[in-house]
Order: C-alpha cells, then sequence, then structure tokens
C-alpha cells in the first residue's frame, strides 16, 4: 500500500483536474460561462424549490371523468349502430361501471353482437338469449386505463412546463392519481396554472347555421357551445355546431405564434391525414361557417374563403400577443386525456430560498472548520493531510452535482453536512491501525502500509451499507429524501476516492521524500 503506481497518480491527477474543471462554473456568472468557449464545462448545479424559490403545485387527474366520457361514448356508439343496422332496442342508459339497454327482438341477438363488436374496445360486451344487453369496464382495464391517462398526463404535463422554459422542474405521480409539479424559480404560478388547467382539446367543427343560437332548439346531431369572443353589444355569442369532428387536433404537428396584419394569430400545420381531411372539408364547404372549438368553446369561426390545401391556416380573433403565444404552447404540447384539479398550491420566495442558502453555507463551512481542526488537533501532520483530502472531496462533490445536473435542495445540504464528518472517517480507522502498529513496535513504512492494508476491509463495509441506505432512501422516497440520498451517495464515494487514494498518496510522497527511521508525526 505504501506503493503507487504511476497509473494511478495519472489516474489520480486526471480526476482532480476535471473535478476542479466541472466545479469552477459555481464560482462564475452565467454571462461569463456563456462567454467560454463550447467544450468548457458550464454547468451549475441547480438549485431546489427551496433554495431558488418557485411554486408548488399537487394536481390530481379527474380519471373518474375519463370513464364517464368512455361510457358516454359507448351509448352514442349503441344508439348510432343500432338504428344503422335497423335493431330495436329500449332502456338505453348507464348503470353504474356499465351501459345497460334490451332488444326489441330476440332473434337480432348474434346481429347486434357482431354490430357492436368492434366499437368497444377493450370493454366486456354481454347479450344474453332474452335481448338483455351490457357493456362494462372490468377491473382490470379501468385500473390499466387509469395508469395509462396519468402517464400521459404527466407527459404533457412535462411538455408544457418544457415549452415554458423552466429549468429542471420536478414532475413526479404521487399516489394513484396526483401529479406533484415544484417549479424552481417561477415567479408567475397563475400563468403555470392557467396553462395546466386547459385540456387543451382541439377540433373543427362545421357551424349549423340554420338555427338561430338561444332562440331554435338544437337539432339531433348538433351541440350549442358558447363562443370566446363577444359580440358588439357585449354579449357572449354562441354556435351550433355539428357533433361530427372534421379535422382532430390530434393530426396537429405543429402550432406557433405569429402576427398576421399586425394582428397576433396562432399558425397551425397538419400531419398529412390532417391535411387531406382539412382539405376536403374545406373544398366542399365554401361559404360556411368552420368553427375551431378548445376545450367545447368556440375560439374562433372563420368562413370558408376558399379550399385550403396545404394542411395549413391561422386561428385568429382578439387575442393578446401573450395568450396567442399560450395557446400555441397548448398546441403543441397536445391535449391533456383527462381535466387537471389544482390541490395545493405554495409558494417559496427567493428570500427565503436565500436564507436556506446562507444558512447551509453556514452549517458546512463551521463543520468543515471544526473537523480539520479535530483531524489536526488528533494526527498531526496527517491530519493536515486528511484535512487537505476533505477540501478536495467538496470539489468532487460539487463536481460531480454539476456534471449529473442534480438538483441540490436544503436536505441535500445536509447530506452535504453529514458527509463532511463521514468523510474522514476512513482516516480516522487507518491512522488508528498506524498507530496501534507503531506502538507495537513497527517501523514507519510497515506500519503505514500494515494501517493502510487492514483498514480498507472495514472502510469498504461501512460505506457500502451506507452507500445501500442511502440508494434504498432514493428508489422509496420522494421529493427532499431523494435530494438528501443523492448527496449522501455522491459524498460517500468521492470520499472513499480522497482518503484512499490523496491521503495516501501525500502520506506516501511524505514517506518518501523524509525518510524517517523512527518517529511517525501522528
Amino acid at each position: 500500500m505504501v506503493h503507487i503506481s504511476r497509473a494511478q497518480l495519472f489516474a489520480v491527477i486526471v480526476v482532480m483536474l476535471a473535478g476542479l474543471l466541472f466545479a469552477l462554473p459555481n464560482l462564475l456568472s452565467r454571462a461569463t460561462l456563456d462567454q467560454l468557449p463550447s467544450w468548457v464545462p458550464n454547468q451549475q448545479v441547480n438549485l431546489g424549490l427551496d433554495l431558488r424559490g418557485g411554486s408548488h403545485l399537487l394536481l390530481e387527474v379527474d380519471v373518474d371523468g375519463v370513464f364517464e366520457e368512455q361510457l358516454a361514448g359507448f351509448v352514442d356508439s349503441v344508439r348510432v349502430e343500432l338504428r344503422r343496422a335497423n335493431i330495436g332496442y329500449t332502456g338505453l342508459g348507464l348503470e353504474g361501471n356499465s351501459v345497460v339497454f334490451s332488444l326489441r327482438d330476440t332473434a337480432d341477438v348474434d346481429r347486434a353482437r357482431d354490430v357492436l363488436r368492434d366499437y368497444i374496445g377493450d370493454a366486456t360486451l354481454r347479450i344474453s338469449d332474452d335481448g338483455s344487453g351490457s357493456i362494462t369496464l372490468s377491473d382490470q382495464a379501468m385500473a390499466e386505463r387509469r395508469i395509462s391517462v396519468v402517464q400521459q398526463s404527466i407527459e404533457i404535463v412535462r411538455r408544457r412546463i418544457d415549452e415554458t422554459g423552466t429549468r429542471e422542474p420536478t414532475i413526479a405521480r404521487q399516489g394513484e392519481d396526483r401529479i406533484l409539479v415544484q417549479l424552481p424559480g417561477v415567479d408567475d404560478p397563475q400563468r403555470v396554472k392557467d396553462l395546466l388547467g386547459q385540456t387543451a382539446r382541439l377540433s373543427f367543427h362545421l357551424v349549423d347555421e340554420d338555427v338561430v343560437p338561444g332562440v331554435d332548439s338544437v337539432p339531433p346531431g348538433s351541440r350549442l357551445l358558447p363562443a370566446q369572443e363577444a359580440d358588439p353589444s357585449g354579449q357572449v355569442r354562441g354556435y351550433v355546431v355539428r357533433n361530427r369532428v372534421m379535422v382532430s387536433g390530434d393530426n396537429l404537428v405543429d402550432a406557433q405564434a405569429t402576427f398576421q396584419e399586425g394582428q397576433p394569430v396562432v399558425s397551425f400545420r397538419f400531419d398529412s391525414v390532417g391535411a387531406q381531411r382539412f382539405g376536403d372539408t374545406t373544398r366542399n364547404n365554401v361559404g360556411r361557417l368552420f368553427a375551431i372549438v378548445l376545450d367545447e368553446e368556440v375560439i374562433s369561426a372563420p368562413v370558408i374563403r376558399e379550399p385550403i390545401l396545404g394542411g395549413r391556416g391561422v386561428i385568429s380573433g382578439s387575442f393578446a400577443t401573450q395568450e396567442v403565444q399560450d395557446l400555441a404552447l397548448l398546441l403543441r404540447a397536445g391535449a391533456l386525456p383527462a381535466e387537471l384539479t389544482v390541490l395545493e398550491e405554495r409558494s417559496v420566495g427567493p428570500g427565503l430560498g436565500a436564507d436556506s442558502i446562507a444558512a447551509g453555507e453556514t452549517a458546512s463551512l463551521l463543520g468543515l472548520v471544526l473537523v480539520m481542526l479535530f483531524m489536526a488537533a488528533a494526527y498531526g501532520l496527517f491530519g493536515l493531510m486528511a484535512a487537505c483530502a476533505l477540501l478536495l472531496n467538496l470539489i468532487l462533490i460539487l463536481a460531480v452535482l454539476s456534471g449529473l445536473q442534480a438538483t441540490l435542495t436544503l436536505p441535500g445540504i445536509a447530506g452535504i453536512v453529514l458527509t463532511i464528518g463521514m468523510a474522514v472517517d476512513a482516516n480516522v480507522l487507518i491512522f488508528e491501525r498506524i498507530r496501534e502498529e507503531v506502538r507495537n513496535g513497527r517501523g514507519p513504512v510497515s506500519a503505514i502500509d500494515i494501517g493502510y492494508r487492514q483498514a480498507l476491509s472495514a472502510i469498504i463495509d461501512a460505506n457500502v451499507t451506507t452507500l445501500i441506505a442511502a440508494v434504498l432512501l432514493y428508489n422509496f422516497g420522494t421529493g427532499p429524501i431523494r435530494g438528501f440520498a443523492v448527496t449522501l451517495a455522491i459524498g460517500l464515494v468521492t470520499s472513499m476516492f480522497t482518503a484512499i487514494m490523496i491521503t495516501r498518496l501525500m502520506v506516501v510522497g511524505w514517506l518518501r521524500a523524509g525518510r524517517p527511521k523512527k518517529a511517525l508525526p501522528i
């Protein structure tokens, strides 16, 4: 253990230079970093919500609404398909998680099964010989659908948050149907809530111009929807639109905020399927109103002047610039499969975050100084070597956090403070073993060699068991617990490197330079 090869020396130098290079950006301003060459590391440690300030939201996914919508779709499918097949029925409606109906003629049982089988998806269709039928969502299908809806909602939320430019947001599932959103540095939580509160389901419908909204009754196959724009008298208008979706927002591939004739508008583009449907619809309905519906509200209903065959169009209206940008963002990110409800909202001011950082710096610095003084007092020159290795250990922790772009939270700072105390444990084991060998009459070289060799197994055992605990905390914990586990695990790995390699390099270098014959400075 008193022999260090050139390869080991080279590895230590490379690791420390890389550590200094990756840790250095944290001491520079962002403007300075932007001026550095692209190959130079410029990543800083990301500060969490409790250090940087920002917004904390807990959202609930309305999965039950998805099931209700799916069952309502089954009701419409049964009504339309049985009528199209001239199959009589009665009692069509909902009972719990099922759609129930009865056939008028039991001779139509087999034909009804064939007609409805293709429209039920993963639901279960049962039609008994007496003509009573049901379409039921099984528990397994509902459980799978619940998981799918929540995961899809998380992905859409992530896309929308990323579009706002928020760095290092925390978006995670909590429980069965809740989503935790933490946005460091966000000082306008209301805009974020507005973006997340819209499902952004876009569809294009033809307007039934033969019906006067609010005067005539709405015919079957149509529905009355409110309009986003108000008429000159200030009254909110409405449109009677056909239920049939001519083009769905699912076919949208891009949406951008732009200007047309000095007014902010949203330009959009469809995929090949959507472009064909859009072209066919506008070609066959020139002169008619074409409603653009977003979340059951008509945001625009322009007149089709001519066929639009390129799959491109614009959404215009009385929009402000910010509204156009948000609408384009929502359309690009995609529609939420279910509505989201804000259950909890907290805001952390940057002042509180600055106080937390100052407290964390004070605790880290005080812990570092006390540990270094203890090591110097207890082990003399060897203790000073361990103290220098401790400083290098902090640099490596900062470098790893920067390189991994991990988010540092207040519990993470606690993990660093704990690591400061634990980092010298390996040195304490080694130095105490060297003392014991010196008391047994061994010479300096032999005592140092045996001290490092015999203490190595205990060092590995102690750190591996703590590392296992950190891994478990990360796997089963959330939020702050994970932040603590990350810094603790990184600190354990770097402290083993500094204790076994760097401190040993210093001790062996001193041993070769001084060549002591009897006493050791320990």
